[in-house]
């Protein structure tokens, strides 16, 4: 992963670059500790499918149209950016790690916190794979589990449990080519989920257990939290366009007029629906209008939601904390403005569901339209990188440090040589931090289950090449 290290100017950049959308966004922290939006730039996009970049010189024009615009409503220009990215080439798993000090009186500090963090990359990874994120979960000081905050306290041992987030090499670097040939430095690469839930959630809805799913136009994401700190997270490579894509296909329209009536009249409950209203859709090639059912519509929607959702109970019962979800599910993203999508998530799940607005850590002032659960994931890229910032600027050599880390741990896996690479390719690490070979018979529901929704997502994966994609 690459760093770059941050200028000391008065404002962050997040730029979002999602299926339908490239948004990039200006915002600084005031005194209060609130989020100030200074600017923002909004186009469509189509350069990239299900949070994977498809096609270079697209996905560019609009990133430069994007910054553009955001440049021009804050009067200066914009030269870095917190990316963010999603897919169905990410995924995580638990580990656990422990190190031992030399000195067991000196208190622990932060530093040792970063030590414990590092060797963390040391991990054997897939080939192609590369780590994007390594969460602790809880500490241990001497075998003593369960600390939320270790430092201070005195001990030999300091270990942890972590989530740890892969994602593939070149979708990365295709991103950053993408940030880059528009004249644009990355200053940090975050999970859309991870971003999504810095912007909706509050520390509150950590703490009691919550799902947060961002159902984008290309991906729908989850992030699971429990007990404050995440537990589970998951990209399902499809999002709001399947639906648009069902309503076109059912009703023979075109894919303007299915995006249209799902957003203007859709609604998730076709029991909500009204039977006897009918819209009438003008065809553009001069023959007779096309009227269609708003109860037909609905029940369209409603099969394919139901489908959606089957997925996300199946990632809550992964996670092994449905019983700890007193938050409830938080939806955001541009799918939860579906009519009634709550009310059906809750009903099909059984879990108290309520629509999140990216707001819950803005200043006033800003522009209602950033209200919109749409702007999640951009508003969540710019707290993250306003974080990011703030910690730089604590310690200037902190950039540095994060890149040497990534290239110690990928030269130390080449120099173990090829043994290192199979182990990571025929193994895996369960929930408890224990090796498991991928030679030996998994058994149990939830891994059958797992097994069959891939083979029957495989269709999803399909993605035009582009010739100028690494």
């Amino acid at each position: 992963m690459k760093w770059e290290e941050t200028e000391k100017t008065d404002f962050v950049v997040a730029l979002d670059i999602g299926t339908t959308k490239v948004c990039a966004i200006v915002g600084r922290r005031n005194d209060l500790k609130q989020v100030e939006i200074l600017g923002f730039g909004r186009v469509a996009g189509d350069g990239v499918q299900r949070g994977v970049v498809t096609n270079i010189d697209k996905t560019v024009k609009a990133i430069e149209e994007a910054v553009q615009k955001a440049e021009r409503q804050i009067g200066k220009s914009i030269d870095r950016v917190n990316v963010g990215i999603a897919g169905q080439h990410i995924a995580s798993r638990q580990n656990h790690g422990m190190i031992t000090r030399e000195d067991d009186i000196a208190e622990i500090t932060q530093l040792d916190i970063d030590e414990l963090i590092t060797s963390m990359r040391k991990l054997p990874l897939k080939p192609g794979e590369e780590i994007l994120h390594i969460i602790p979960q809880d500490f241990a000081v001497d075998d003593e589990w369960g600390i939320t905050e270790p430092i201070g306290m005195c001990g030999t041992r300091l270990g942890a449990n972590f989530h740890i987030i892969t994602c593939q090499k070149l979708a990365s670097k295709n991103i950053m080519r993408c940030v880059e040939k528009a004249n644009l430095k990355v200053t940090g690469l975050t999970l859309e989920p991870i971003a999504s839930s810095a912007s909706v959630l509050t520390e509150a809805d950590r703490r009691e257990g919550v799902v947060l799913v961002d159902i984008g136009g290309g991906t729908t994401d989850i992030t699971i939290f429990a007990d404050g700190v995440i537990s589970h997270t998951c990209v399902l490579p499809f999002g709001g366009d399947v639906i648009t894509s069902d309503v076109r296909q059912v009703f023979q329209i075109t894919p303007a007029d299915a995006e249209d009536l799902k957003t203007k009249f859709g609604n998730a409950l076709a029991s909500e629906a009204a039977s006897n209203r009918y819209i009438r859709i003008a065809n553009r090639r001069g023959q007779q209008h096309t009227e269609i059912s708003e109860a037909h519509l609905a029940e369209v929607i409603e099969v394919r939601m139901e489908e959606i959702l089957r997925y996300i109970d199946f990632q809550i019962s992964l996670s092994n904390v449905r019983d700890r979800l007193q938050g409830g599910i938080v939806l955001t993203g541009g799918g939860s403005l579906l009519k009634n999508i709550d009310k059906l998530t809750e009903f099909f799940t059984g879990i108290p569901t309520r629509i999140g607005l990216p707001v819950e850590h803005l200043a006033q002032g800003y522009d209602s339209e950033l209200s919109s659960p749409i702007f999640a994931t951009s508003i969540g890229l710019l707290i993250g990188g306003i974080d990011t910032a703030e910690r730089i600027s604590l310690n200037p050599n902190l950039a540095q440090e994060m890149e040497r880390e990534d290239t110690k741990a990928e030269s130390d896996l080449l120099a173990s040589g090829p043994s290192a690479l199979e182990k990571a390719s025929s193994s895996s690490v369960n929930g408890h931090g224990e090796v498991t070979s991928a030679k030996e018979p998994v058994q149990g529901f939830f891994s059958r289950a797992q097994s069959k929704i891939v083979t029957n997502l495989k269709t999803w994966f399909e993605a035009d090449e582009d010739p100028d994609m690494v």
